[in-house]
C-alpha cells in the first residue's frame, strides 16, 4: 500500500523549570492510503503529544527535537508555519479528545464550520452554510440548518462530538487524526461515533490515526496497532499480529488488562504492576524495564534493538534475542 504519511525519529521534549521532559523519543510509523492505524498505550505514553507534532500544534514549552514528518512527500518539520496553515485541517485533521473545550463556546457551531470552508476552499458564504448542514445531516444530527444556528454548549457529549467529526471531515482531508474520540461517552455513542467514522473513511477514503486506550475499539475499527510506552514505539503490527502474536510483555499486560466475556466471573483483572518512567530522566534501557516480570540485566542496560518478525511486525525487546530464556502471553487473549 502507498504510504501517505511518514514519521521518523520523532523527538518531542518539554522544557520546563524542573528539567527537559522527553515526551516523544525516536518514534517511527507509517500510515497508508484508506488505512485505519490505532495508537494505543496508558495515558502519558505520548500518543496525544505524538499526534500534536503531526499537526504542528505543540505549544511553548514543547517543541520538536529532531526527526522527520512527511506527508504525501512533503516534510513538515521545517516547514513555515504559513505552508502549515493550508495543510492543517484542510490535508490533515484532527478530533481532538474533549469537544467542549475545542468548540469555542462563544460562536455558533455553524459558524465554526464555515470558517473553515471559507479559509480553506473559498467558499461564499451561502455555499459554505449548505455544505456545513451538509455535513451535520451526514453525521446524524437532525434538523441540521436549526442546529448551525446553535451554541456548543446545547448539544450533548455525543453530539458535540459530531459536530467535531463534521467540521474535521468538511474539507476532505486525506488524513484524520482522532484523539479519543469515545472517551466519556456511554457505550451506544461510542458504538455509533465509530461506526459513523467507518461509513465515512469508506466514502471519501480519509486515511485515519486513532489514538485510543480501548483495546476493544481497536479491534473492531483498526487495520494495524502501534504501541507506545515511556515515549517510544515498542511494538507495530497487524490487529491480529498485536492481539494473537503479541511478542512484547506491556502489550500482554494491556490485553490481560481487559475485560473478557470468554473468562470464569470470579477471575480477577491482572493490572500492570508499578508506574510508567519518569521522562525527565529517562532509563537508559528498555523503559518497561521496571514492570516486566521477565526483565534481564540487559534491559537496564541497553536499549533493545527493533526486531523485525515479519514485513508487518517489529517490537523492541530484548526476549527477542536468541540467548533470551523463552517467555510468552500466560493466557492467549481471544476476541
Amino acid at each position: 500500500m502507498e504510504k501517505l504519511l511518514e514519521v521518523n525519529g520523532l523527538e518531542v521534549s518539554f522544557q520546563l523549570d524542573k528539567g527537559e521532559v522527553q515526551a516523544v523519543r525516536g518514534v517511527s510509523f507509517s500510515l497508508a492510503r484508506g488505512e485505519t492505524l490505532a495508537i494505543v498505550g496508558e495515558s502519558g505514553s505520548g500518543k496525544s503529544v505524538t499526534a500534536l507534532a503531526v499537526m504542528r500544534l505543540l505549544q511553548h514549552p514543547g517543541r520538536i527535537k529532531g526527526g522527520e514528518i512527511c506527508y504525501d512527500g512533503i516534510e513538515l518539520t521545517r516547514m513555515e508555519e504559513k505552508g502549515m496553515f493550508r495543510i492543517r485541517g484542510a490535508e490533515i485533521a484532527m478530533i481532538f479528545q474533549d469537544p467542549m473545550t475545542s468548540l469555542n463556546p462563544t460562536m455558533k457551531v455553524g459558524e465554526q464550520i464555515i470558517e473553515g470552508l471559507r479559509w480553506h476552499r473559498k467558499m461564499g458564504t451561502a455555499e459554505a452554510k449548505a455544505r456545513a448542514a451538509e455535513m451535520l445531516k451526514r453525521v446524524g444530527i437532525a434538523q441540521a440548518e436549526r442546529r448551525l444556528e446553535q451554541y456548543p454548549h446545547e448539544f450533548s457529549g455525543g453530539m458535540r462530538q459530531r459536530v467535531m467529526i463534521a467540521m474535521a471531515l468538511s474539507l476532505n482531508p486525506k488524513v484524520l487524526i482522532a484523539d479519543e474520540p469515545t472517551t466519556a461517552l456511554d457505550v451506544t455513542v461510542q458504538a455509533q461515533i465509530l461506526e459513523l467514522m467507518k461509513t465515512l473513511q469508506e466514502e471519501t477514503g480519509t486515511s485515519i490515526i486513532l489514538i485510543t486506550h480501548d483495546l476493544g475499539v481497536v479491534a473492531e475499527t483498526a487495520d494495524r496497532v502501534c504501541v507506545m510506552y515511556g515515549g517510544q514505539v515498542v511494538e507495530t503490527g497487524t490487529v491480529n499480529e498485536c492481539f494473537r502474536q503479541a511478542r512484547h510483555p506491556y502489550t500482554w499486560g494491556l490485553l490481560q488488562s481487559m475485560p473478557r466475556l470468554d473468562q470464569p466471573r470470579d477471575r480477577e483483572l491482572q493490572p500492570i504492576p508499578g508506574s510508567p518512567p519518569d521522562l525527565y530522566e529517562p532509563p537508559q534501557g528498555c523503559p518497561f524495564a521496571d514492570r516486566c516480570p521477565y526483565a534481564m540485566h540487559v534491559c537496564y542496560e541497553e536499549a533493545p534493538p527493533l526486531t523485525r518478525l515479519s514485513d508487518t511486525h517489529q517490537v523492541k525487546c530484548w526476549l527477542e534475542d536468541p540467548e533470551a530464556p523463552p517467555a510468552e502471553m500466560n493466557q492467549p487473549f481471544a476476541w
